[in-house]
């Protein structure tokens, strides 16, 4: 049985004395509700499509064969490129009955190396349209490099300002402070 490979899943039953299957059954069900109903479906969401992917990155990173990193690359970018459509269409995506359900699907459907989704986008159309788009994107990303350099600047001088009037207004109150009880002796 699989289920006795689970040592968690052994010492719920040794502290429930409720069969392991039930737990299982009744643990899948309760996950596919929260899922279903949308209740920290975001959350979970965000944690299946993040950290089994980045854990397997990892794993690639220190072997030395080259296909498992092409492979993660390549959820990376469709999953970079999909969480940044999200982003723009988040409010019409939530009233999708379903929605995070559906992007689990999809998640499991990209990053599983059975399905090998992520490649089937990325050949099929990411690859086409970010080799197109190569020049754009590069102008954007440098224009919003050069603003935020020009924001971080500007915020930085707001800050010394802000602080050098909170230090001038500081000093003057203590000194008014030092008069009056001066006066008060």
């Amino acid at each position: 049985k699989k289920l006795d490979q689970i040592p968690a899943l052994q010492k719920a039953e040794e502290a429930t004395t409720v069969p392991k299957e039930y737990l299982f059954i009744a643990g899948s069900f309760i996950l596919l509700s929260l899922l279903f109903f949308g209740i920290g479906a975001g959350s979970l969401c965000s944690i299946v499509g993040f950290v089994y992917p980045a854990y397997k990155s990892l794993l690639a990173i220190e072997t030395k064969t080259r296909g498992d990193d092409t492979q993660w690359l390549i959820y990376w970018v469709v999953y970079c490129f999909f969480s940044t459509i999200e982003v723009f269409t988040d409010t019409l995506l939530y009233w999708i009955p379903f929605y995070y359900a559906f992007k689990l699907a999809f998640l499991l459907w990209a990053m599983l190396p059975q399905t090998k989704g992520a490649k089937f986008l990325y050949d099929s159309f990411l690859k086409d349209f970010l080799k197109k788009n190569e020049s754009k994107i590069d102008a954007v990303l440098e224009n919003a490099k050069r603003n935020a350099g020009t924001i971080s600047s500007e915020i930085a001088a707001a800050t010394a300002e802000i602080s050098a009037a909170g230090m001038a207004a500081a000093a003057e109150y203590a000194n008014k402070k030092d008069e009056t009880d001066k006066k008060d002796e």
